[in-house]
C-alpha cells in the first residue's frame, strides 16, 4: 500500500486511531497513537516526532527531536483495540530528513540495499522458527531483601501431584513434541494466534506444542525478504503476547525460563536468489548445496562467534548455549545434525526451497540487527571463498555425542558467555562495517549497552548461592 491506499483504507474501515511504531535497539516496539483525522498524505512526507532521548541506545536529551517516517506498506488492522486501529511500522529519521545510523529496521535495509550491490544476488530470505513459552503465572523480584523468580502452568510436569482439582494429563520433562489434546491444553490459544497472524498478514505454516513442559510452543509463518521478515516477527511476537493475555496467561521469548528443560531457540533458514532463481541449489552436491551456499555457511560459522553478540544478546542466551545437550553449540554444519549451528534441510526441498538453518540463534535479539548480520557475515564468506569444508567446520553427519574424545577436540564451540561473545565481536566486526550498513558507533553502542547488561546480572545475588555458600 502507499499513502493515498492508507487513506483510503483508514475511510472504508472506519478506521478511528494510527499507531506508528518504532523498534529500539534492543528490539522492544514503542508506539504512539495520533486520531486517524489527524493522518493525511503529509504524515507520510513529514514523519511524526518523537523524543529520542527516551529510548535505550538512542540519543542524549541534548539532541532528542527525531522522526518516525511510517512505511505504508506494513500496515494492518490491530486486533487487540477496542476503538478500530491501524498500525505502522516507521524508520528513524533526524530532524533534516536522513536516516538516523542506530535505527535498527533501517541497518536492515542497508543490508539489502548493500547485498543488491555487490552483485551477487538481489534478494535474501528470511525464515525465523520462534519458539515461545505460554505460562499460567509468572512472579520475580530482584532487590536488596530477596531475590527469585516463580512461573506454573496447568500442564507443568511439577504440578502431577497438586492438590484440588487435578486431571492428571502433565506433559513429561522433555516430552512435549507433539501431543495431542488433553495433554496439549493449548491448541486452541494457538488456533487463536494463528488466525490473527493470517489476517494480519503472515502466512502461517503450521503450529505445535514443543518438546519442553509447562507450555512451550512453536508458529512457523512463511519466510519473507530481510527487512519485511523483521517487521513479521515483531508482529508474530506481539500477536502472541497479546492472545495469551486475552486468556489470562503469560507469553515469554526468554531462552531459558527453565531449569532441566528445553529452551527456546530461533533457528533461521537464509537463501539468496537473483530474481526467480535460487543460488543455493546445485543438484547432486552434497545436500544439494552450491558453491555460494557452502561459502555464506563459511562466512556464518567463519564469524559466529562475534555474530552470537548480535543473535544470542543475553545472558540468559547461554543457559541454552551450554555443551552436551541438543543445543547447537557445535560450530559446524550437517545435513541432519541439531546439535550443529548450521543444518541443511534435506526432507522435500526443491531448488526454490533450498536454504541453509542457522540454529544457534535466540528471540531476545533484534531481530533486525540479527539477520541483518547473517547476511553480512554470509556475504563475506563469498566474497572472500570462505570454504567451511577447508576451514575444520564439518560436514559432520554422525552423532556428534558419539564421537571420540579426540574428534569432539577438533570441534570448536560457539562463546561460552554473552561477554566472551562481546569480545568476539570488538575483534571481529569489519565484515560488517561494509557498505556501511553497520556503523562503529552502533557497534560501540550494542557492546556498551550488552555490557551493562552483564554488569547487573553479575553484581546481582543470585540464590543458588544462599545454597552453595551460605554454610560455609
Amino acid at each position: 500500500m502507499d499513502a493515498k491506499q492508507i487513506l483510503t483504507l483508514i475511510e472504508t474501515e472506519k478506521i478511528e486511531y494510527v499507531d506508528f511504531r518504532i523498534v529500539d535497539m534492543l528490539g522492544r516496539q514503542h508506539h504512539v497513537t495520533i486520531p486517524a483525522y489527524a493522518v493525511d498524505e503529509e504524515t507520510f512526507v513529514n514523519g511524526v516526532a518523537f523524543d529520542g532521548s527516551s529510548l535505550i541506545g538512542y540519543r542524549g536529551i541534548e539532541a532528542s527531536d527525531m522522526v518516525m517516517m511510517p512505511d505504508p506498506a506494513s500496515a494492518f488492522v490491530d486486533p487487540f483495540v477496542e476503538a478500530p486501529t491501524l498500525n505502522i511500522v516507521c524508520d528513524i529519521l533526524d530532524p533534516d530528513g536522513t536516516v538516523y545510523e542506530r535505527d535498527p529496521r533501517s541497518i536492515a535495509k542497508k543490508a539489502e540495499d548493500y547485498l543488491k550491490a555487490t552483485g551477487l544476488a538481489t534478494a535474501a530470505y528470511f525464515g525465523p522458527e520462534s519458539e515461545f513459552f505460554i505460562f499460567d503465572n509468572v512472579r520475580y523480584s530482584s532487590g536488596p531483601d530477596g531475590s527469585y523468580f516463580h512461573i506454573d502452568s496447568e500442564e507443568a510436569y511439577w504440578n502431577t501431584g497438586a492438590e484440588g482439582k487435578n486431571l492428571g494429563y502433565k506433559v513429561r520433562n522433555k516430552g512435549g513434541y507433539f501431543p495431542v489434546q488433553p495433554t496439549d491444553t493449548q491448541t486452541d490459544i494457538r488456533n487463536e494466534m494463528s488466525t490473527l497472524m493470517s489476517q494480519a498478514g503472515l502466512k502461517v505454516e503450521r503450529h505445535h506444542h514443543e518438546v519442553a513442559t509447562a507450555g512451550q510452543a512453536e508458529i512457523n509463518f512463511r519466510f519473507d525478504t530481510l527487512t519485511r521478515t523483521a517487521d513479521n516477527l515483531l508482529l508474530f511476537k506481539y500477536i502472541v503476547r497479546n492472545v495469551a493475555a486475552k486468556y489470562g496467561k503469560t507469553a515469554t521469548f526468554m531462552p531459558k525460563p527453565i531449569v532441566g528443560d528445553n529452551g527456546s531457540g530461533m533457528h533461521v533458514h537464509q537463501s539468496l536468489f537473483n530474481g526467480d532463481t535460487p543460488l543455493f541449489y546445485e543438484k547432486g552436491a552434497y545436500a544439494n548445496l552450491s558453491e555460494m551456499a557452502l561459502h555464506y555457511i563459511g562466512g556464518i560459522l567463519h564469524h559466529a562467534p562475534a555474530l552470537i553478540a548480535l543473535t544470542n544478546p543475553s545472558t540468559n542466551s547461554f543457559k541454552r548455549l551450554v555443551p552436551g545437550y541438543e543445543a547447537p553449540v557445535n560450530l559446524v554444519f550437517s545435513k541432519g545434525n541439531r546439535s550443529a549451528a548450521v543444518r541443511i534441510p534435506v526432507a522435500a526441498v526443491t531448488p526454490k526451497s533450498a536454504r541453509v538453518e542457522f540454529r544457534t540463534p535466540d528471540s531476545t535479539a533484534n531481530p533486525y540487527l540479527a539477520f541483518a548480520a547473517m547476511l553480512m557475515a554470509g556475504l563475506d564468506g563469498i566474497k572472500r571463498k570462505l570454504d567451511p569444508r577447508e576451514l575444520g567446520y564439518g560436514p559432520v553427519d554422525k552423532n556428534i555425542y558419539e564421537l571420540s574424545d579426540v574428534e569432539k577436540h577438533e570441534i570448536r564451540s560457539v562463546p561460552g558467555s554473552l561477554g566472551e561473545a562481546l569480545d568476539a565481536l570488538e575483534a571481529d566486526h569489519d565484515f560488517l562495517l561494509e557498505g556501511d550498513v553497520f556503523t562503529k558507533d552502533v557497534i560501540d553502542n550494542w557492546i556498551s549497552l550488552k555490557r551493562a547488561e552483564i554488569q547487573q546480572v553479575e553484581r546481582t545475588v543470585n540464590p543458588k548461592e544462599y545454597e552453595l555458600y551460605y554454610d560455609l
